[in-house]
């Protein structure tokens, strides 16, 4: 009979001799739903002095989080790409996401009923953002009362207008939604984002 030593001594030499044998590769399925509001915003739109910027509010557990940045000079198009991207980039995990956006362009290109003849990188950039998640592209209309997507765009016109992120703008957007439970729940929101 060999002693667990022994045993760990040759598993260790098989494994060193032996150079096809490689680590079980794990697997893991995003099993944690998040659902994401995202909104960009560009106030002049198409000039030279546009200011834009981009906003993604992520839910987990009835708990709300909120991404911005500063884009400058980007068209509103380029807003909507950038903000979608941001909130898929703020997970730490791969998850099922729910993307809920006003913008038919990110929804219908995600969906591949658009084809991509401009904004080449910023497709690049969410389509890297969203290669390990399992996304559902959920359309919503935009100016319509709707809660959590009102303050999304309230924030990203009001980052864009600053110039910056200002994070009391991002705190507001929370405080906004308040506590609002997305359609299912996992573990901790601190894990995900």
């Amino acid at each position: 009979m060999k002693t667990r030593n022994q045993v760990d001594e040759i598993v260790t030499a098989q494994a060193e001799n032996d150079s096809a044998w490689e680590a079980p590769i794990q697997v893991r399925r995003p099993t944690k739903l998040v659902t994401i509001f995202c909104d960009g915003s560009s106030l002049g739109n198409g000039r030279n002095a546009a200011r834009a910027a981009a906003v993604a509010l992520l839910g987990f557990k009835g708990l709300w989080r909120a991404f911005g940045t500063y884009l400058g000079r980007a068209t509103n198009q380029q807003a909507e790409i950038a903000a979608a991207a941001l909130g898929l980039e703020a997970l730490k995990e791969p998850c099922r996401v729910r993307v809920h956006t006003d913008s038919r362009y990110v929804i219908e290109t995600m969906k591949g009923n658009f084809r991509r003849k401009t904004n080449h990188d910023w497709w690049k950039r969410l389509d890297q953002a969203a290669a390990r998640h399992q996304i559902e592209w959920q359309w919503s209309q935009g100016h319509v009362g709707h809660v959590i997507q009102e303050a999304a765009d309230k924030a990203a016109r009001k980052i864009a207008a600053l110039g910056h992120v200002e994070p009391a703008v991002l705190q507001d957007a929370v405080d906004k939604i308040g506590v609002i439970e997305p359609e299912e729940s996992s573990p901790e929101a601190s894990e995900l984002f």
